[in-house]
């Protein structure tokens, strides 16, 4: 997927370090300013209050807590908010199934989007980096992977295509198909069915066991080495084609409906909300987006103050 940089000096424009020094003040007055979000399409997302964030930004780069780091915000190898941002004061989320997320070796850390999943949901996100990734295969009757393909479905489809390719599976290896069915050896297990901390409406995901999803984080001309790799192969894939991105890193020559990858996640989980769980959608996962969003309304207004001048 996409990446984003968190870097101060990349947020107000690398190439122009006296422009930068000149549209820092007047970020901080535009900080100030509700009217300034008018034109942010992110705008009707429920959030956390983002005062913190808007603090840090005025304070500048604080230490990471575990590496001593400098850093805006939060620490992109730790995966931890720098000490200028308390961690009780960042939201966080629950998810209705499990996340991996596949960095490319050559993504640069403090670009990547993936860094936010983990922050604001650190039970139910894990990050591998590639070559080191799990063995998927006897779980793939459950698990998901999220990338655009001729092969890829949509999310309202999972449930259809994760059975009719779990039935395949079984038959495939025995001609008969005397063995229970993995759709039914793939149950959720009591204790799960118990906690709904755990598992969130599993009845009303009845017709699919979806438990995880996967989703590449790397630039889309990086993927091919990821996505061609044997331990991803045969998995169900899953296009997101409605969605537009709003990352300010978009790559030319790519549809804009190809998503960084926290826009990825986000809109994977709404949509499989309503279309899998069947509950209505209440700013349940808008959180995801809660570092997204901030970050968007810095650069475009800074953009803006820019322009100005």
């Amino acid at each position: 997927q996409l990446s984003m940089s968190l870097n101060s000096s990349t947020l107000l424009n690398e190439e122009d370090t006296q422009g930068a020094k000149r549209n820092n003040g007047c970020l901080e007055s535009l900080l100030q300013t509700p009217s300034s979000f008018q034109d942010n399409p992110l705008q009707q997302l429920q959030l956390a209050s983002q005062e913190v964030l808007e603090k840090a930004k005025k304070s500048g780069r604080s230490k990471c807590p575990r590496c001593n780091s400098s850093r805006m915000f939060y620490c992109y190898t730790c995966f931890v908010p720098v000490e200028t941002v308390p961690t009780t004061e960042i939201p966080t989320v629950k998810l209705p199934l499990k996340i991996d997320i596949i960095k490319h070796p050559n993504e640069t850390d403090g670009k990547s989007t993936a860094v936010h999943a983990k922050l604001l949901a650190p039970d139910d996100v894990t990050i591998y980096k590639y070559p080191c990734i799990p063995e998927y295969e006897e779980k793939r009757h459950e698990i998901a992977l999220v990338f655009p393909g001729p092969n890829s479905v949509s999310v309202k489809d999972i449930a259809f295509h994760l059975q009719k390719y779990t039935k395949k599976g079984v038959c495939a290896s025995d001609d008969d198909c005397s063995r229970e069915p993995l759709l039914k050896q793939a149950k959720i297990e009591p204790e799960e069915e118990k906690n709904p901390n755990e598992c969130i409406s599993s009845s009303r995901s009845e017709g699919t066991r979806l438990k995880k999803i996967i989703f590449i984080d790397s630039t889309w001309n990086q993927t091919n080495k990821i996505i061609t790799d044997e331990r991803l192969q045969g998995l169900l894939q899953i296009e997101l084609k409605t969605r537009k991105t709003c990352f300010w890193r978009h790559q030319k020559g790519k549809p804009d409906t190809y998503l960084s990858t926290i826009e990825a996640i986000y809109y994977f989980l709404v949509d499989y909300h309503q279309e899998i769980l069947k509950e209505n959608y209440k700013g349940q996962y808008d959180n995801l987006l809660y570092f997204f969003s901030f970050m968007y309304s810095l650069i475009k207004d800074s953009k803006c103050c820019a322009g100005k001048e």
